[in-house]
């Protein structure tokens, strides 16, 4: 009988121990999982819970130190547009770089949706794949004015052209069609200093 007792107990402190490597085990998966997680992940993981009854609004701090809430539409790969919100009521759109973002300002009932995996078929859809140089070509095709908020100041115009890491902007007063006798100048704008795009 006490041989029994003792292969019963061996047998429960076997299983407590694997119980802990387990435990350990998806603790240190879950780590590793959070820490190659990236903004972008994390807003396409609310992103992907909101609806139409329930869009998902966020509060965005940019690195100008401006402020904007915005309801996220579509996430490229390095940016996302979105609908503006603030308090006129009136509609406006805009693209917001993931580089430009200072913070994201969430309530307590966002952060752990946020951390959550993104349900996936395998294949990123087209939007995802697509970088902020895309985006911006397809404004340059367009002939779209836009206005160009950077780490320094505002531009406004057409975008005559986009190069690998910058833009060519045909300065011209809002509101005017880009000719060339309403282009005060050209600018050259590295990427790195768009910080919000405007129709």
């Amino acid at each position: 009988m006490r041989w029994d007792n003792l292969f019963d107990d061996l047998e429960s402190q076997l299983e407590r121990e694997l119980t802990a490597d387990d435990l350990e085990i998806d603790a240190e998966e879950e780590r590793l999982r959070l820490g190659r997680l990236s903004i972008r992940d994390r807003i396409m993981a609310l992103h992907s819970r909101s609806s139409a009854e329930s869009p998902l609004t966020l509060s965005v701090l940019l690195i100008t130190g401006t402020r904007v809430v915005v309801r996220p539409v579509i996430i490229g790969r390095d940016w996302m547009s979105a609908d503006l919100v603030d308090e006129s009521g009136r509609p406006g759109q805009c693209i917001v770089p993931f580089a430009a973002l200072a913070g994201i300002s969430m309530g307590a009932a966002h952060i752990t949706p946020s951390l959550a995996t993104t349900p996936s078929n395998g294949h990123p859809s087209l939007s995802q794949r697509l970088s902020l140089s895309y985006v911006l070509r397809d404004l340059c095709r367009r002939r779209r004015a836009v206005s160009l908020v950077l780490v320094a100041g505002e531009v406004h115009g057409t975008i005559d052209r986009v190069g690998r890491d910058h833009v060519d902007v045909a300065v011209h007063e809002r509101g005017a069609v880009r000719r060339e006798a309403a282009v005060s100048e050209y600018r050259l704008v590295p990427f790195t200093s768009v910080v919000l795009v405007r129709p």
